[in-house]
Parts: structure tokens; C-alpha cells; sequence
């Protein structure tokens, strides 16, 4: 039988961390919300842009066509993983690690021998995850979620961007958890170097004769590099969002499981107490009998 201050120091250890993992969740319920409205009001508008972007470029020049649109044989690769700088997330760091290297395995087994995979991480924990394993990795932007904006977005996306067109890779890939709802985000692994068709394309309209001022080839070279920065920053609003969607449900899992604990604790206390109790009775009459 344990002892009632054991116990009585197990409760209050609960008791306090219930009360951390309450005011977490709601934390992350406040974050979430900002979070949230901000992917929703991004998706539209990235959405629309990438669909302009798709019906302009199926009718670019040979010429036109060049730069972030490049095909290369695939020899150096850069892979951006975007994850948190924080933890108590759930699985959420796990799975996008883990699915980059199944996606290294599947896909870049050659190159990693080769020692031509790199991983830009985005956020802390993914960061810690590959240098623990050795991998190849950049070390420029482990603390960009902190305050996110469009401007701090826009840093990784110019450096990879200026680096495809320096040659320095042949091909750059994006994996992050996309938001769907509180309980639910799903790892997603998109190309962001060199563009590529839509897979959906057969689902947007036709082509459309855009007329274009001043000219189309002024328009091309800047519509491309903005569409490619807000296209990324979106990725990282994703992630934002389902970052603060896993914890929260993370941590009201945490409080639910706390409270079990608290019921099992309570009633060992009670039953302690009440043998320890019963154990007095007995020998305060087994003394008394003595006595007579």
C-alpha cells in the first residue's frame, strides 16, 4: 500500500500540471483563431494568382520560359521542411520529418549517396531533427515563426529562389502540414522549383487571352517571383495554422488524461487512507483488550 504523502505529492503534481497543459490549449485556441483567419483569407488569392500564373505560362515563348521555370537534370536537390520552433504538438514535427526522408528514400536515394541533398529547415524542430542524423543541413532561417509575416516569409523563398537560378540546385521541394481542421492536418509535398504544371490544370478554365500592360514579358518576370513568394508563404500559413490545430488538441488531450489520472490518484488516497485508518481502530482495541 503506498503512502498518503506519496500520493498526496502525485496529486498535486497533476493537479499543476492539468492546470499548465488548461492554459496551453487555451493559448494555442487564441493563436489558432488569428492563424486561421489568416490562411483563409490567403487561399483565395494564392489560389487565383497560381491559376493566372498556370494560363500565362501555357503559352510562354522558348525564351520566356527560362529561369525559375528551368528543367535541369536532377542532380543537387534542396528539400524546405517547415515545422515548429516549439513542441508539445503532438506528431505534428514527426510527420513531416518522417515524410522527408521517405521522400528522400523514394525519390533522391541517388543524390543522398551522392552527398547532393540538402535540407533547409523551417522552424526548430526540424532543424534539431536533421542535424541529429547527419544530414546536410542549411542553418539560415531556425526562427522565422516567431512574429510571421509576409517580409520574413519572403526571405527563404528570395535565398532559394536566387540559388535555383545561380544553378546551385537542380530541383527544390517544399513539406509541410496543410490545415484542414482543429483535429487534422495533412503532410503535403509540393515542387517549388522549377515550376511545374498544376496537376489539377484539366480542372481550371481554358486558356484566356490576357491582354498585357505595358507588355507581357514585364509582366511574366515580375508575376512569376510574387507568385512564388506568395505561394510559399502560404505553406508557411499552413503550417502556422495547423501547428496551433495540433497542440490545441494536443494539450485538451493532455487536461482529459490529467483528470483520469486525478480520479485513479484520488481514490488510491482514499483507500489508503481509509486502511490506514481501520489499521489505528484495530490496534486501539487490541490495546484495550490487552488491558482488561
Amino acid at each position: 500500500m503506498p503512502n498518503l504523502k506519496e500520493v498526496k505529492t502525485r496529486i498535486s503534481s497533476v493537479v499543476s500540471t492539468q492546470q499548465i497543459t488548461k492554459a496551453m490549449k487555451m493559448v494555442a485556441v487564441s493563436k489558432l483563431r488569428r492563424a486561421k483567419n489568416s490562411i483563409l483569407q490567403m487561399r483565395p488569392f494564392a489560389e487565383k494568382l497560381n491559376e493566372i500564373l498556370i494560363n500565362v505560362s501555357k503559352d510562354l515563348d522558348a525564351d520566356e520560359g527560362k529561369g525559375y521555370g528551368t528543367e535541369r537534370e536532377i542532380e543537387k536537390v534542396l528539400i524546405m521542411v517547415i515545422t515548429s520552433d516549439r513542441g508539445l504538438c503532438g506528431a505534428f514535427n514527426n510527420n513531416v520529418s518522417k515524410r522527408t526522408v521517405a521522400l528522400i528514400e523514394e525519390n533522391y536515394k541517388y543524390q543522398f549517396d551522392a552527398g547532393d541533398v540538402h535540407i533547409l529547415p523551417l522552424g526548430k524542430k526540424g532543424f534539431d531533427f536533421f542535424r541529429r542524423r547527419k544530414y546536410h543541413v542549411i542553418a539560415k532561417f531556425t526562427d522565422i515563426f516567431r512574429g510571421l509575416s509576409f517580409k520574413k516569409g519572403r526571405e527563404p523563398a528570395e535565398f532559394v529562389m536566387n540559388a535555383f537560378l545561380q544553378g546551385e540546385y537542380d530541383k527544390v521541394d517544399i513539406v509541410y502540414n496543410e490545415f484542414k481542421n482543429v483535429a487534422r492536418q495533412v503532410v503535403r509535398v509540393e515542387q517549388f522549383l522549377p515550376i511545374a504544371p498544376d496537376s489539377d490544370t484539366e480542372q481550371l478554365p481554358g486558356i484566356i487571352d490576357y491582354i498585357f500592360q505595358p507588355n507581357k514579358k514585364v509582366i511574366i518576370e515580375e508575376m512569376i517571383p510574387k507568385s512564388l513568394k506568395i505561394q510559399f508563404y502560404k505553406a508557411m500559413l499552413e503550417s502556422n495554422a495547423a501547428e496551433h490545430g495540433a497542440r490545441m488538441t494536443a494539450m485538451e488531450q493532455a487536461t482529459e488524461n490529467a483528470g483520469e489520472l486525478l480520479g485513479e490518484l484520488r481514490l488510491v488516497y482514499n483507500r489508503t487512507r481509509q486502511a490506514a485508518i481501520t489499521k489505528e481502530i484495530l490496534e486501539i482495541v487490541a490495546g484495550a483488550e490487552a488491558l482488561s
